[in-house]
Order: C-alpha cells, then structure tokens, then sequence
C-alpha cells in the first residue's frame, strides 16, 4: 500500500519540489497552502507523515503541532521545515511535537533522507511487541494511553519526550550511546546533534526522577552514554 503524505506549505516553489521528490520515491500526496485547511485535512485523513512548514498564513506550522499533540489522534509523524535557523525556533518546534525539522534550504536528497527515517521509526513501532504498560518502580508507562504517571501522579512529556522514554523502558540495562539514540529515536545520525539528545535527557529526568540529580531511572554511563533502570519502590 502507497504511503500517504500530507504536505502544509504556502511558498508554491517549495511545495511543487517537495511533492516532486515525494512522487518520485513512490508516495500519494496532497498539498495544502494554508493553515487551517491543513489542520482540518491532518486531523480528518489517515496520514503516514506530515511535512509541515513553520510559517504559514491564519495558522502557524507550530499552533498546528500543538494541536495535533493535544488532539491524541492516531500518532502522527511531523517533519517541519522552517526558514528560521535560530536553535530556540528549532527546540520549539520539538518540544511541541515535531518528530524532526529540515531548515530551508534544503536539498531533495536530505528531505527524501529525513522522510524515509521517520516511516522507518514509525514501522518499527509497529512491529513493536504489543505491550501496552510498562511499569519501572515508582512508574507507570500507558502506551495505549499515551500516559506516564510517576508516584500516581501524571507526567506531562512532549512527544518526543515519551517516546524517548519508552525506548529506554522497553530495554532496561542496556547501555546506548548518543549516537545510537539519535538513530533510534529521531531517525538519523549526525555529531552536531549530540546536544539534542542530552537536553532531551535532562529535561525527561527533571519530570520523572524523584532527585534529577541522582537520577534512578534515567542513568548516565560515563564515557559511553545512557541506560534505563528500575529502582524498587
């Protein structure tokens, strides 16, 4: 079955080159150029990606991120393309819940990298087991439910936050480097963005560890990178 692809994009030149490439490797599209219509058509199909620009007329790329997110739909992968090349526009936009972000310009051998990882990502959550909760000492992780709760109480993750999470919890001991979390979690690998993973970390361990600075869960392996464990109650 041909994946489908909505792209949200208002700059014409940019939306006829990306929908070029996404015929090429064998995808069904639709472009939109507007904000709201874009939601609309996001939150009423069934989509295998997004790609959705930052800057866009009645609604911006990030309102849409956040409703999406707030929406709970079916999980949704975000690419964003922005043409702000600032590091707060590009944590913004993933603390909101993009899955990954391409600043303009770019080229249509990067897009098509970027796109194939995050479907890649998301067949292998797919073929995930089937467990639906996890539970690491004081946590509770509700896959089914999109929900972590910590001493009873809910936590509230982004969504790249939760899936971080659930990467770990899903294998409790073993030690991942960096490297290997940006290619499991956000789909590719590059040394620039090592910072990403660890202000990920940091702030997933300010919301779920009982002392962030003796972390439980979260552990950090020094030299090498970071593994999951669950402490007893």
């Amino acid at each position: 079955m041909s994946r489908r692809v909505l792209v949200i994009e208002d700059d014409p030149d940019i939306g006829r080159l990306v929908t070029l490439q996404l015929a090429e490797l064998g995808f069904e599209y639709r472009l939109v150029a507007d904000g709201v219509q874009g939601l609309d058509e996001a939150e009423r199909g069934r989509w295998d990606l997004l790609v959705l620009d930052l800057m866009l007329p009645r609604l911006d790329g990030l309102q849409i991120c956040r409703r999406l997110r707030a929406g709970n739909r079916d999980y949704l992968p975000i690419l964003m393309l922005t043409a702000k090349s600032s590091e707060l526009d590009r944590v913004l936009g993933l603390e909101l819940g993009a899955d990954d972000y391409l600043t303009k310009p770019f080229s249509m051998l990067e897009l098509a990298a970027r796109v194939k990882a995050l479907l890649r990502r998301q067949e292998r959550a797919a073929a995930a087991p089937a467990a639906t909760l996890i539970e690491a000492g004081p946590m509770r992780i509700d896959l089914d439910r999109h929900e972590v709760r910590v001493d009873g109480r809910p936590v509230d993750l982004t969504a790249k936050e939760f899936e971080l999470l659930v990467f770990f919890a899903r294998s409790p001991g073993r030690v991942f480097t960096r490297a290997q979390l940006l290619d499991q979690v956000w789909g590719y690998t590059h040394s620039g963005y090592e910072h990403t993973v660890n202000s990920h970390i940091n702030r997933l361990r300010n919301k779920i560890e009982r002392d962030p600075g003796q972390p439980a869960h979260i552990q950090t392996v020094w030299g090498v990178g970071y593994k999951f464990a669950s402490p007893q109650q």
